[in-house]
């Protein structure tokens, strides 16, 4: 069954304002990182420190990906901090974490990502948007790998 116009038009608004919750997440996460990269220390601060910046370079294209997204479907992306930590599920940085609440926090917030990616992809492909789902497919592959790797790096 087709969609008429102003319901097709009511899911692209709801999926601009869904992307924006990850253009917000994904700008705090990338702060939490290069915060996490400033600040580790102890036994495993090489392992660390290098990962982190892996970790905020990807976010850095995520992040851009997910704004010209934003931008292609005739929104704007929410690009003030005040904004961004107001409208992100994810928060930011507390100061004084451990490796290992780093760790644990940063696995938290790429599951919470993912949750939330999986949703808007359901929300996109409901609205006929196959490319946003499919970049939010795409980048769900890498999260879940992320995350399994920091499991992993947590076992040890």
């Amino acid at each position: 069954m087709a969609t008429n116009a102003p319901e097709k038009k009511q899911h692209s608004l709801e999926v601009i304002e869904k992307l924006n919750k990850q253009v917000a997440n994904w700008s705090v996460l990338y702060m939490k990182l290069h915060h996490f990269h400033w600040y580790v220390k102890g036994p495993h601060f090489f392992t660390l420190h290098e990962k982190f910046e892996e970790l905020y370079n990807e976010a850095t294209l995520i992040l851009d990906e997910v704004a010209e997204r934003v931008l292609t479907l005739g929104g704007k992306p929410v690009s003030t901090l005040k904004d961004q930590l107001s409208l992100a599920s994810i928060r930011e940085a507390k100061g004084g974490e451990s490796a290992d609440e780093m760790i644990k926090q940063l696995t938290d917030d790429l599951l919470q990502l993912a949750a939330e990616s999986k949703e808007l992809a359901e929300t996109a492909d409901d609205a006929g948007d196959a490319p946003t789902a499919d970049m939010l497919v795409g980048r769900q592959e890498w999260i879940e790998k992320t995350v399994w790797m920091l499991k992993a790096y947590q076992e040890t």
